[in-house]
């Protein structure tokens, strides 16, 4: 027998996928928040995370899959899930930055400034958007030609160069504004 607010879930859950209604109520809403909060997810990132656990309930709904028993539960387990894909991509991106300040070659061994310079490099690809950061990365560190970058990416060869040079330029500012070069 199912409690009253699952019942009220599940009617909620049915009525979002039939009228396009918001899947979650503000109880829900401030639990999903709080969850991904708790899960060391930066304010700023807490918006997207509530829609994901929105889409993901809405995509469930119109699937024609049964309402979960507790969408506040099921929610909050969706939040707790999105907080650690969250800290996962947040050290991949870490990782790649310190693989990418590793493979640089110094111009001169001086230490401190390659170090700086490297921290730079590093930062200011992870500011790029993803599309820009590949290409770059594939073209510069992979050494891959813009043909072969395009043929890889399944882009045309102008969307590449235009995403070099855009890259190259935001990448060229940055590095010009903390003073590294």
């Amino acid at each position: 027998m199912l409690r009253g607010g699952a019942r009220r879930d599940q009617r909620a859950y049915a009525g979002a996928d039939r009228t396009g209604g918001d899947p979650l109520d503000a109880a829900q809403e401030r639990r999903v928040r709080a969850v991904l909060a708790l899960g060391g997810v930066p304010q700023a990132d807490l918006p997207d995370g509530v829609q994901q656990v929105r889409l993901r309930l809405l995509e469930r709904a119109a699937s024609g899959r049964e309402a979960p028993r507790d969408v506040s539960a099921w929610a909050a387990v969706v939040a707790s899930n999105l907080a650690m894909d969250w800290h996962r991509a947040k050290r991949r991106q870490e990782r790649l930055g310190e693989r990418l300040a590793s493979l640089r070659e110094p111009a001169h061994p001086s230490g401190e400034e390659t170090s700086v310079l490297s921290l730079a490099v590093a930062r200011g690809l992870d500011e790029l958007p993803d599309a820009q950061r590949q290409v770059l990365i594939l073209r510069f560190f992979a050494d891959l030609p813009v043909r072969g970058i395009a043929e890889e990416l399944g882009v045309p060869e102008g969307t590449v160069k235009s995403r070099l040079h855009t890259a190259v330029r935001a990448l060229r500012r940055r590095l010009h504004e903390d003073e590294v070069v």
